[in-house]
């Protein structure tokens, strides 16, 4: 008997075949189960555990393993433990097929992730029949666990498109026009990346930064829509729409819109302690502040205003790094380097509603 796929003499195994991984360092214990469900089921065979994880990591991988316990160098128990502990192999059913009769034999195999226990000599029929049924309960399983994905993408998703509008209903009663906060937040979302590479806290990000401007909505039309400079009694009143922001997302406990409070608080916050509101320095700026910080002015100033020009991305780049350690993050502007050509993608991606201005 050899570790490999098992196949009856040379007839071809249907490509629909659910694979059963056996492992048994006997070789006629092995047999005895290969007879049993050869006729159902795509058979693998591992003669040691070592083997065992290796072919169970591969894909395809199987979608049941038959484990014996007592086997030289690494026993039943330990593969089990290996397989569960690994993401690779966790959700593959194992069935315990062992001597070991004692009930506390059978309750440690259970409890180290098994779903059944079969004693030997084995039964043929009871071994088909848990085989089948544990197979059914897998597969149910992951049909159920793809629907489950397949509704929480689809609600992130959703919440992602609300959480854009709710950023452009912002744009709409401010100056500002167009897809700044989509893009900004893409901006946010690649520093991020860069600098940690944690994907659910960059993500988080990615989510919260088009709110960063909420707060406007309680800012009056007469200072927002203002054609000329602001008065320095308008200037504070405009400042308030960072505290009015944290205000709004201050009683939800929500991971991500506890991100968009900081965010809304803090983006305007600056490394050498000169922003506002509450004029914070260097890092007890929170971290998802100072990336949006970056993001949200290096959009603006590539993007036409009533007021200015667009700049070009070699300017605003410029601009960034000449105000890195005063009003930047000196630690995250060199991060920007790196991400020349998927600024220019996101700005082609998501133009304003005139004709995209960025030069290259």
């Amino acid at each position: 008997m050899t570790e490999t796929t098992f196949k009856q003499s040379k007839t071809e195994q249907p490509l629909d075949k659910l694979t059963v991984l056996i492992v048994d360092d006997t070789p006629e214990n092995i047999d005895v189960l290969v007879a049993s469900l050869s006729d159902e089921y795509t058979i693998k065979v591992a003669l040691n555990g070592m083997k065992a994880l290796s072919i169970a990591s591969l894909s395809p991988r199987p979608d049941l393993i038959l484990l014996d316990v007592m086997m030289p160098e690494m026993d039943g128990y330990d593969v089990c433990e290996r397989l569960k502990s690994n993401p690779v192999t966790a959700n593959i059913p194992v069935i315990f097929v062992t001597a070991k009769h004692d009930i506390k034999d059978e309750e440690k195999g259970l409890s180290l992730g098994a779903v059944d226990y079969i004693i030997k000599p084995i039964s043929p029929p009871i071994v088909r029949a848990r085989v089948r049924t544990h197979l059914a309960l897998y597969d149910q399983n992951r049909q159920l666990q793809k629907k489950v994905d397949e509704r929480t993408k689809a609600l992130q998703a959703s919440q992602l498109r609300i959480i854009h509008h709710l950023g452009r209903a912002v744009e709409f009663k401010d100056n500002e026009t167009g897809a700044h906060v989509i893009r900004m937040s893409h901006y946010a979302r690649m520093i991020a990346q860069e600098y940690s590479g944690n994907e659910e806290w960059v993500n988080q990000i990615f989510q919260a930064a088009p709110m960063h401007d909420v707060g406007k909505i309680g800012i009056s039309d007469a200072i927002l829509l203002k054609p000329g400079k602001l008065t320095p009694e308008e200037w504070e009143k405009m400042k308030l729409h960072t505290v009015y922001g944290g205000e709004i997302f201050s009683e939800d406990d929500d991971p991500m819109l506890q991100i968009a409070k900081t965010i809304a608080l803090t983006h305007h916050e600056k490394w050498d302690g000169s922003g506002y509101p509450n004029g914070l320095k260097g890092e007890e700026i929170p971290l998802e502040g100072r990336i949006v910080a970056i993001a949200d002015v290096l959009d603006a100033l590539m993007s036409k205003r009533p007021y200015k020009e667009p700049w070009t991305l070699d300017d605003s780049l410029t601009y960034i790094e000449e105000n890195s350690g005063s009003h930047f993050d000196p630690n995250l502007v060199p991060i920007l380097k790196n991400l020349r050509s998927q600024i220019v993608s996101i700005r082609q991606q998501y133009p304003d509603r005139e004709k995209d201005l960025i030069s290259k």
